[in-house]
């Protein structure tokens, strides 16, 4: 493998680490609502502060949120609307896994009737 495709790989994988999380995930559908603070969060998600604050520096560090700062009050953003499109997306995959599953089991115990 060339080195270039190997270090975008490292990348992706690095990107993916984010999502690894559903706390996180929360995180990022709720932004997608709206910009919020880690008050707002922590209220309408209902974690810690302290959790927030530390799933929301993984975000920012993978660069999947930005920040606003105002004062002393800090608000945080997706970074790119399409994070959601892929969670979306995987979402489908995830439900599609699932109903093959669902499906095997029904035809698996129709069998042994």
């Amino acid at each position: 493998m060339q080195p270039l495709v190997h270090e975008v790989f490292e990348l992706e994988a690095k990107l993916c680490y984010a999502f690894v999380d559903p706390t996180r995930i929360l995180i990022l559908y709720a932004l997608h609502e709206r910009p919020r603070n880690v008050t707002e969060l922590t209220a309408d998600l209902g974690i810690s502060q302290p959790t927030t604050s530390r799933h929301l520096k993984i975000l920012r560090d993978h660069g999947l949120v930005r920040t606003t700062r105002r004062g002393a009050i800090i608000t945080y953003e997706l970074a790119d609307d399409r994070l959601i499109e892929a969670l979306n997306l995987l979402g489908a995959v995830l439900r599609d896994q699932l109903a093959y599953k669902v499906s095997m089991i029904s035809e698996m115990q129709s069998i042994s009737i």
